[in-house]
């Protein structure tokens, strides 16, 4: 499914396919989306692809299933 990253705005909730929380936004930058710190247990900025982006709804951010959800975060 594509969708229009400039959908994905700051503070948005990221989670995965079955809706458990991963991150929040904190922006969109080279094809990339940056986690606020907050969210990450080694208090790091960590970045999720663009395209594992599977939808938009509802306010949140839903990822493709088998997205690999970096290290250190919550």
């Amino acid at each position: 499914m594509m969708f229009e990253a400039f959908r994905i705005k700051e503070h948005m909730e990221i989670t995965d396919c079955n809706g458990q929380h991963v991150g929040t936004v904190d922006e969109v930058k080279y094809e990339r989306i940056k986690l606020t710190r907050s969210d990450s247990e080694d208090n790091m900025h960590h970045f999720l692809p663009l395209d594992a982006v599977d939808k938009i709804a509802d306010n949140r951010i839903y990822l493709k299933e088998g997205t690999r959800i970096p290290v250190g975060v919550v």
